[in-house]
């Protein structure tokens, strides 16, 4: 909730700010704004995480992770299409491994567990966690 209130704040003040700067300057055309703004529930690592792919119900996997935590989940691996192994839910972009920053993986993998449409858990001794919506399964490489 606080997210999305920071959120609105910040679009009302962009707002007000290019308002504010088409009064000043009217010689300038208008700014154009964008209808409807979408924020995710959750950031990347790195730009070259690919996410485009994610479907719905993993998006709400991940939504619920940060409804649950009060905090993003940070997607370190998404779909990856060479992936070694055929049964891999990344290779169908149906996983993503998330870090939750400031949360211990337990914290993480609480959330996870009630997360409707939940599928595959897994620990990772780095500190990422894996969450898919394949089968469902446990598993901790540590």
């Amino acid at each position: 909730m606080h997210t999305i209130l920071s959120l609105v704040l910040a679009g009302l003040f962009t707002l007000s700010c290019c308002v504010n700067a088409g009064a000043q300057n009217s010689k300038k055309p208008p700014v154009r704004l964008l209808k409807y703004t979408t924020s995710l529930p959750y950031t990347v690592q790195t730009v070259s995480v690919r996410i485009g792919c994610f479907p719905p119900k993993l998006r709400a996997v991940l939504a619920h992770i940060a409804a649950k935590t009060g905090r993003r989940p940070m997607v370190t691996s998404g779909h990856r299409p060479h992936s070694g192994r055929a049964h891999s839910q990344h290779r169908h972009c149906n996983a993503a491994d998330i870090r939750v920053p400031g949360l211990s993986e337990r914290t993480i993998i609480a959330a996870a567990q009630t997360a409707p449409g939940i599928g595959g858990i897994g620990r990772y001794c780095n500190g990422i966690v894996h969450v898919d919506i394949g089968p469902k399964r446990r598993w901790s490489h540590c």
